[in-house]
């Protein structure tokens, strides 16, 4: 685990944002968020600071432009986040969460297809 804070659901907007453009200023991650996403330039503003603060991204200026770039990549944070999640909500046993999931959200043919596989070489590997 990590000593960072966990990211809020709006940091975790902008840090996707953020992700997907590697580096940018404020207006760049603005002006990147979807049209129907209505999010004010101070708030973007607010939260890149707390993703810097918090340790997820590094800032810098350039001339007078402070520009914004990862440090943590999206499948640590992933990580992270399930794990607290497994951690907190089920005594960190995964199986409880993989069973919520699959019982509460459609699983179409090519999910279970893929499970199987996933499952088949799980099992495999218990084996050898």
């Amino acid at each position: 685990m990590t000593d960072r804070a966990p990211l809020s659901k709006g940091e975790m907007e902008v840090a996707r944002v953020l992700w997907e453009l590697g580096r940018a200023t404020v207006r760049q991650v603005h002006e990147a968020f979807p049209p129907e996403r209505a999010v004010d330039f101070s708030t973007v503003q607010t939260y890149l600071r707390r993703l810097d603060a918090k340790g997820y991204v590094r800032a810098w200026l350039e001339g007078r432009t402070r520009v914004y770039a990862p440090l943590v990549k999206p499948t640590t944070v992933i990580r992270e986040t399930v794990d607290d999640l497994v951690d907190r909500l089920f005594g960190g046993r995964a199986l409880p969460l993989v069973r919520h999931l699959i019982e509460r959200h459609d699983i179409d043919e090519g999910d279970l297809a893929e499970l199987r596989e996933l499952l088949d070489r799980l099992e495999g590997q218990s084996d050898a």
